[in-house]
């Protein structure tokens, strides 16, 4: 499967798409809202730049993409205010693979350019917007010519699904499962493992060549606790997909060499992880990394059961990939199913999830 085609979140507006569900992933970047908004003060303090240049990485087609860049702005004036300088001009870089739904975002810009202006009798400084498509893993812009990166909830992503889970026979390892889970033979692990250094550190390097000397990168992105891979927050999550497909299987809607065939391309590395990638390649300085928890009050709604919002939060990632892979037809049944797994694991103990953000400061050469 040609990951770049495939892979994206399910554009449009209807009830289970990522605009109207993606709330948790609001939810996890306005809870390090705080460190955001610190190190754009930090940044503008220390480069004080005419025209500020960022770029949002995986922004996907919701409403939170065009959230952070007004917090962004909001935050640059602020802090150009307390300094008496006139704020810069803004140059803002939407990122996605060729198949995110820009068009969203670019129809929502004209109310965007409304909201910027209200209440400011000179109007805001000059702000465009453009889209970037392309894979982040790998080079998108030119040498140094961003002042900030900004990327939340897209680098647990990997590029591919690992290669070192097949066999010679090009035979998935990892049959009984669509992630690393307690069925997952010996390799599956590593494999991911690998695969995510590979992206990152490739991420890494070319993020160095495109940030300006002492520019900032703040990355928020699904974690894990410690060494241990299978836990009750995002693998748990994973493993009631897989059971939501076995059971079609069982009733005989999907073929099982469909399912054997079917793998995540999502890795959720650990703190010390993501450490150990920085350090190796160099060129930035990490100036916080923290990981914090979100618990189901997150995805709560008075309309419908925890299950069921988290059932259409995970359509709306997974369903292109899905219909890409096993057809349209099982959709509904499959996220119904899913709803009522998630519901009955609820009901056994808590289930959260883990975020880490991570401030990276580029390196003087």
């Amino acid at each position: 499967m040609d990951l770049e085609k495939a892979f994206h979140m399910k554009g449009g507006l209807d009830e289970t798409s990522y605009p109207k569900n993606s709330a948790l992933q609001k939810k996890g970047a306005e809870m390090v809202k705080h460190i955001t908004l610190e190190s754009i003060e930090k940044l503008i303090m220390e480069t004080r730049p005419k025209s500020m240049r960022i770029a949002d990485m995986g922004c996907s087609s919701g409403p939170n993409t065009l959230s952070h860049v007004k917090d962004i702005v909001a935050a640059v004036e602020g802090t150009c205010r307390k300094i008496g300088e006139a704020a810069p001009e803004f140059r803002i870089y939407l990122n996605d693979l060729p198949t995110n739904d820009f068009n969203a975002i670019f129809k929502a810009l004209p109310e965007f350019y409304r909201e910027l202006n209200v209440g400011k009798e000179d109007g805001c400084r000059p702000v465009y917007v453009a889209g970037f498509p392309g894979t982040f893993y790998g080079r998108i812009f030119p040498d140094n010519c961003l002042h900030m990166v900004y990327s939340s909830y897209s680098l647990h992503w990997l590029s591919r699904v690992p290669l070192g889970i097949y066999d010679e026979q090009n035979m998935s390892m990892n049959r009984k499962s669509i992630y690393i889970s307690t069925r997952s033979e010996n390799g599956v692990c590593e494999a991911y493992y690998k695969q995510f250094q590979e992206d990152f550190s490739l991420f890494l390097k070319s993020r160095c060549e495109e940030v300006v000397n002492g520019g900032k990168m703040v990355l928020i992105l699904l974690g894990r606790e410690g060494p241990c891979h299978v836990d009750r927050g995002v693998s748990l999550l994973w493993e009631l997909l897989y059971q939501s497909l076995a059971t079609l299987v069982d009733q005989g809607e999907v073929e099982v060499e469909r399912l054997e065939s079917y793998e995540v391309n999502f890795y959720a590395p650990s703190m010390e992880e993501l450490e150990d990638e920085v350090r190796k390649q160099g060129g930035f300085k990490i100036e916080v990394i923290h990981k914090f928890q979100m618990d189901r009050d997150a995805a709560a709604s008075n309309s419908i059961s925890y299950g069921s919002a988290m059932a259409k939060a995970i359509r709306s990632i997974q369903e292109p990939m899905i219909a890409h892979h096993f057809g349209h037809g099982i959709l509904d049944k499959l996220f119904q199913l899913y709803g009522k797994l998630v519901d009955q694991e609820m009901a056994k103990g808590h289930i959260s999830s883990t975020s880490i953000v991570l401030v990276l400061t580029k390196l003087y050469n």
